[in-house]
């Protein structure tokens, strides 16, 4: 990310989620769908649920828990900070819900891209 910034942030009402989760079930990781069945929301698993595959990126972490992409979308957003949050309605595909009649969403922010200085290899 440019500048410093976390790739991954969380707003107050995930984190609350997030919290209440790991209360209830332990350990969750945080994948973003690339789309198809599971659309392009992020996906919330109980710790060895899921199986992080070698080409998947490490964004960060939010509420103590790991946030993944599969490197060929990083590589599409990697100057994007995604914002994880909380909408209505029950969770699409296998993900775990983020609360009653509520789910994790991604929001997204495009960061400025710094120019490289005059010399600075790219």
């Amino acid at each position: 990310m440019p500048d410093g910034e976390p790739a991954v942030v969380a707003t107050l009402a995930a984190l609350e989620a997030i919290k209440r989760l790991r209360e209830e079930r332990g350990s969750v990781l945080f994948f973003q769908s690339g789309g198809c069945c599971d659309g392009s929301l992020p996906m919330c698993f109980e710790e060895g649920e899921f199986m992080i595959g070698d080409n998947d990126v490490l964004l960060g972490e939010v509420g103590g828990c790991p946030f993944y992409i599969d490197f060929r979308q990083y590589e599409v957003w990697k100057h994007t900070q995604l914002i994880l949050d909380v909408g209505e309605g029950e969770p699409e595909g296998f993900s775990i819900a983020a609360g009653e009649n509520s789910h994790f969403i991604t929001r997204s922010r495009v960061c400025q891209i710094r120019p490289p200085e005059s010399g600075e290899s790219v």
